[in-house]
């Protein structure tokens, strides 16, 4: 199972599932807006622990599911981080001045962010999101584009992972060498084979009628004033701590 499916296989089986987006949103995105907007420590380590608080107790997404999904933008962020401890001198490599200071607060913000993210990706299909910016007034152009995209990612995922299960079934992983060569050759073919399934899936939905608008199946119920009252004051809470220990 490809990462993208894993993700929205977790969302669709969330305890989280049929609240209403428009809380979920408020809580992921106005946490986000927090995380990137407060000062690092304490502000954004707040945000992160405050999200991690709601994901885990809240919403009760599974804490090997979290780690599994978080491991590559945490990857990324851990190679951000080197780069900024580390600078190119007249001597060659040698540590940054202020390098670790300015690292760590950089992995605060990021790590606050990311949890925000992960906490609306794990909890909300992308169904309900799309569904969600309709009833924004988001032009249907921009949501049938977002929609077939995400549809998209997937046909690229499972083909990848396809590709890779068979090169397993014939021992193409079975030294180093032999998994570099097939790992590359992956790579070479993915393209062809997802532009071809693009094709497909396009000529699938002219042959069906398809008009530019593709509708889905939502039946989460409306926000409630009193909780989006309770995370508005929650909000602010985090904010106003963030901001008086600072």
């Amino acid at each position: 199972m490809s990462l993208s499916s894993m993700v929205d296989r977790a969302a669709s089986l969330s305890r989280w599932r049929n609240r209403p987006v428009a809380e979920k949103a408020c809580l992921g995105l106005g946490f986000l807006i927090l995380a990137v907007s407060l000062p690092p420590w304490p502000g954004a380590a707040l945000v992160g622990g405050a999200m991690l608080v709601i994901t885990f107790a809240g919403a009760r997404v599974p804490f090997r599911l979290w780690a599994t999904v978080a491991v590559l933008p945490v990857g990324f962020l851990a190679a951000g981080s080197v780069a900024l401890m580390l600078q190119i001198g007249p001597d060659g490599l040698a540590p940054a001045p202020g390098g670790v200071a300015a690292a760590g607060l950089l992995t605060l913000r990021a790590l606050a962010a990311t949890s925000c993210l992960l906490f609306l990706a794990l909890t909300t299909p992308a169904t309900d999101l799309l569904s969600g910016l309709r009833r924004l007034g988001v032009p249907v152009e921009v949501v049938e584009i977002a929609l077939l995209t995400y549809r998209f990612v997937f046909l690229i995922g499972d083909t990848a992972v396809a590709m890779t299960h068979a090169q397993r079934a014939r021992l193409g992983h079975s030294t180093r060498r032999r998994r570099l060569r097939s790992v590359g050759l992956v790579i070479a073919n993915l393209l062809p084979r997802a532009l071809d399934q693009a094709r497909r899936m396009e000529t699938g939905l002219a042959a069906r009628g398809w008009a530019g608008d593709m509708r889905v199946l939502s039946n989460t119920p409306r926000a409630s004033p009193t909780a989006l009252l309770a995370i508005f004051t929650l909000q602010v809470a985090v904010a106003a701590a963030g901001a008086w220990l600072a």
